[in-house]
């Protein structure tokens, strides 16, 4: 490695976070960013919540959606909506007769996020569930809705991101697409802290994954670690 090259500098985290002032990541917004203007509406709403470091990544947003168009998907599932940025974004990236379900624990978050989806016009398309996201995957699987999703995106409580892809992998249709955000953790997953349960949760099922013959997969360094698990 060149004397003097940050170990880290492949790894910067979100644009508005963590990689804030990495003028590479923050050029790449700058010349790469479309955001809907809701969803910027949105944005700085959740930047005045004290848990804002929760909020996905813009570019990452983008990249899932324009994953979404890709594969067309119709039918999406979000697990752990916070704030409903994403689920904006998923409801702008689907076709008009097109579904999100959205897996929420806190109302005051769903209070924030629903002005802004009546206001972008696609309220009638996200289907918010507020209770124990994993109640709602089961209850989606006992309903028969089993290999009918085209995308899913799991961002909720890391002890349960083992239960929660299970349960996705069941509801994804064969070639649908399972985003895993925060693999990397801040880092931490790399020889996590014998006390750190949640890095040891994730480096565990990362390490699962990789091994897993039901997908294909790549991890990728976009925000704070993004893995994508592809349904043979």
């Amino acid at each position: 490695m060149a004397q003097g090259v940050n170990v880290m500098s492949a790894f910067p985290g979100k644009s508005h976070s963590g990689g804030k002032d990495d003028p590479v990541l923050q050029y790449v917004v700058n010349n790469s960013l479309r955001e809907h203007p809701v969803l910027a509406k949105l944005k700085q709403r959740t930047l005045e919540d004290r848990w804002n470091i929760m909020l996905v990544a813009t570019e990452q947003a983008q990249f899932m959606g324009n994953l979404m168009k890709l594969i067309k998907a119709n039918k999406t599932l979000e697990v752990g909506m916070y704030t409903g940025y994403n689920a904006l974004n998923m409801a702008l990236s689907i076709p008009e007769n097109g579904r999100v379900v959205a897996c929420e624990i806190e109302n005051a978050y769903v209070d924030i996020a629903r002005p802004f989806f009546k206001e972008a016009g696609v309220e009638s398309k996200i289907d918010v569930r507020i209770q124990p996201a994993m109640q709602t995957l089961d209850e989606l699987i006992a309903a028969g809705e089993a290999g009918t999703y085209d995308f899913i995106f799991i961002d909720a409580d890391k002890n349960n991101y083992d239960g929660y892809y299970e349960r996705s992998l069941q509801l994804v249709r064969k070639g649908g697409i399972i985003a895993i955000d925060n693999v990397l953790w801040s880092g931490l997953v790399v020889n996590p802290a014998a006390d750190d349960l949640v890095s040891q949760n994730l480096d565990a099922l990362n390490k699962k994954l990789h091994k897993d013959e039901r997908i294909d997969l790549s991890m990728l360094t976009i925000g704070d670690g993004l893995t994508l698990a592809f349904k043979r």
